[in-house]
C-alpha cells in the first residue's frame, strides 16, 4: 500500500491544525453521538481550535461570571462590516443587518416572513439537509431544481430554474453560496444569471453564505449582495472559524419593509435573543483572526489534496467532486452496488467511520457520501484507510 504522510512526518504549523485534540466526554454531538473506537467525519464542524483570539475573548468573558442577557454592541456590527467590506468588497449598512441565533432559524423565520402555507420554495438539490425541514416546518412545499453533473462539476440548470420561476405558486429560491454539499463556489457569472431570472419572475433570494470563507486554489467567494440588492443573505462565522455552538449569526436585508417582516419573524420565533460568548466569538474572529483563517484554507486545501491522492492510489472507483469552497468532500460511490444509506451504514458499523449519505440531501445525492476533512491529516488518512479496507471487499458494478 502507498505511504501517505502521518502527524509524525508533517512539519509543526503555526496554529496547531495537525495537532489531534480529544473531543469525547465534552457532549459534542459530532463524537459523543458515535461508539467510541468509531473515527467521525459526518457533521459539519471542525476538530480543530477555535483562534488563540476568539479563546482569549470568551476566556476574559468568562473569568468575568456573570452570564445575563446580552446586549449586542455597535463594535459588533463595525466589525462585519469592516471585515467584509474589506475582505470581500461587499458594503454593508448597519441598518440592513439583524442577528439571530444560527442560519438555520435564520432561514426559517425569513421563510416566515416571505411566504404563506402551500407557497413554493426553490431548492437546488442535492441540498443541506436542514433546508428541507425549514421549508416545511414553514408549511411550504419543496420545488427541486437539480443541479446538472457534468463529468463530476456540479452546475445549475437554468432552463429548469427558470420554468419553476414561472410557477406563481413558487416564490422564493433558497440558494446556498458556497453550495453544501458538492463543494461548488458559484461564479459571478453564474450569481448573475440566477439573478436575473429571479428579477424577471419577481422571485425572492434568499442566500445561504454561511461557508463563505472556505475557498482554495484562487477560487473567490462573491457575496449574492454584490450582484442583487434584493437578495437576502444568512451569514455566520460559525463555520469558517468552529464557534457553531456559540449560536450567533446574521440577516443582511436592503429592503426596509421586508426587513421589518423578518424582524417580526424572528420575534414570533422565539430566537431573538443571543448568548453573552457569540457577538464576542464574531468580533474576535472578523477583527483579530484573518492570519488563523487563511492558515486554516491551506492546511484544509493539503488535506483536500491528500485525500485526493489516496483515493486515486487505493479507491478508484470511487470518484471526487471538484472542492472550490467548505471542509466537505462530496464524493461519487455509485460504482459500489450499495445504495449511499446502506453504505454509509456499512463503514460505520464495520471500519468504524461515520460519514453521511448522500441521501441525507435529497434524492439527488443518492450515490455519494459527504466527507468531512476538517480534522488533523493523521486522523482523516486513519479514517481513509479504515474506509478503504472495507470497501475494497464490497461488491463494484
Amino acid at each position: 500500500m502507498t505511504q501517505y504522510p502521518t502527524n509524525d512526518t508533517v512539519p509543526p504549523d503555526k496554529f496547531g491544525f495537525d495537532s489531534p485534540h480529544d473531543r469525547r466526554g465534552s457532549n459534542c454531538y459530532k463524537w459523543d453521538s458515535t461508539e467510541s473506537e468509531t473515527i467521525p467525519m459526518w457533521v459539519a464542524d471542525m476538530d480543530f481550535q477555535a483562534s488563540p483570539a476568539i479563546r482569549e475573548a470568551l476566556r476574559k468573558r468568562m473569568e468575568h461570571g456573570i452570564f445575563g442577557y446580552t446586549r449586542v454592541p455597535q463594535a459588533y456590527y463595525d466589525s462585519i462590516i469592516h471585515w467584509f467590506g474589506r475582505r470581500h468588497g461587499w458594503h454593508i449598512e448597519r441598518e440592513w443587518l439583524l442577528y439571530t441565533t444560527g442560519v438555520v432559524p435564520a432561514a426559517s423565520a425569513v421563510l416566515k416572513a416571505l411566504t404563506q402555507p402551500g407557497d413554493g420554495v426553490i431548492l437546488q438539490t442535492p441540498a443541506y439537509n436542514c433546508f428541507f425541514s425549514s421549508i416545511r416546518n414553514n408549511g411550504c412545499r419543496i420545488a427541486e431544481n437539480p443541479l446538472m453533473n457534468r463529468n463530476g462539476r456540479f452546475e445549475i440548470d437554468y432552463d429548469h430554474l427558470e420554468q419553476l420561476c414561472q410557477d406563481a405558486v413558487n416564490r422564493v429560491l433558497l440558494f446556498c453560496n458556497p453550495h453544501n454539499p458538492t463543494g461548488r463556489l458559484w461564479t459571478k457569472e453564474e450569481l448573475q444569471r440566477v439573478a436575473e431570472i429571479c428579477d424577471r419572475y419577481g422571485i425572492q433570494v434568499i442566500s445561504d453564505e454561511i461557508h463563505c470563507e472556505l475557498t482554495y486554489e484562487g477560487n473567490r467567494y462573491v457575496p449574492f449582495g454584490t450582484i442583487s440588492g434584493a437578495a437576502i443573505i444568512l451569514s455566520s462565522p460559525s463555520k469558517s472559524f468552529n464557534t457553531a455552538g456559540l449560536q450567533i449569526a446574521n440577516i443582511v436585508c436592503r429592503d426596509t419593509a421586508l426587513r421589518r417582516r423578518i424582524n417580526r419573524a424572528i420575534n414570533i420565533n422565539e430566537v431573538c435573543d443571543v448568548n453573552p460568548f457569540g457577538p464576542l466569538a464574531l468580533m474576535a474572529a472578523y477583527d483579530e483572526s484573518e492570519e488563523w483563517l487563511n492558515e486554516l484554507c491551506k492546511y484544509i486545501w493539503q488535506n483536500y489534496k491528500t485525500l485526493c491522492e489516496f483515493v486515486a492510489a487505493e479507491l478508484p472507483q470511487m470518484k471526487i467532486t471538484p472542492l472550490e469552497a467548505t471542509y466537505l468532500v462530496w464524493a461519487d460511490c455509485s460504482a459500489w452496488k450499495a445504495d449511499s444509506d446502506t453504505l454509509a451504514e456499512i463503514l460505520e458499523q464495520q471500519a468504524g467511520v461515520k460519514l453521511s449519505s448522500g441521501m441525507l440531501y435529497g434524492q439527488a445525492g443518492e450515490g455519494f457520501l459527504r466527507i468531512n476533512i476538517a480534522c488533523p491529516r493523521g486522523r482523516m488518512l486513519e479514517g481513509l484507510r479504515r474506509m478503504a479496507h472495507c470497501m475494497r471487499k464490497l461488491d463494484c458494478l
